[in-house]
């Protein structure tokens, strides 16, 4: 092998190294995004289900003779 073949292949296995790296943490942070979001569906969950509950007895009681 010549050595500007070595080269080109040191230089193309260096790029590879720093995309797979690249796409490493982008998976890493689509991962974190992902479970954000669940958890903010889950606390929206929660939330709605305390206001459903709380909605069922309001109004029940009111005295509007006055």
């Amino acid at each position: 092998m010549d050595p500007a073949s070595l080269a080109s292949a040191l230089v193309s296995a260096q790029m590879s190294r720093v995309q797979m790296a690249a796409a490493a943490a982008m998976m890493r942070m689509n991962a974190d995004a992902a479970q954000s979001v669940v958890q903010v569906v889950q606390a929206a969950e929660q939330n709605a289900q305390r206001l459903a509950d709380a909605a069922a007895g309001v109004g029940r009681s009111i005295n509007i003779t006055a």
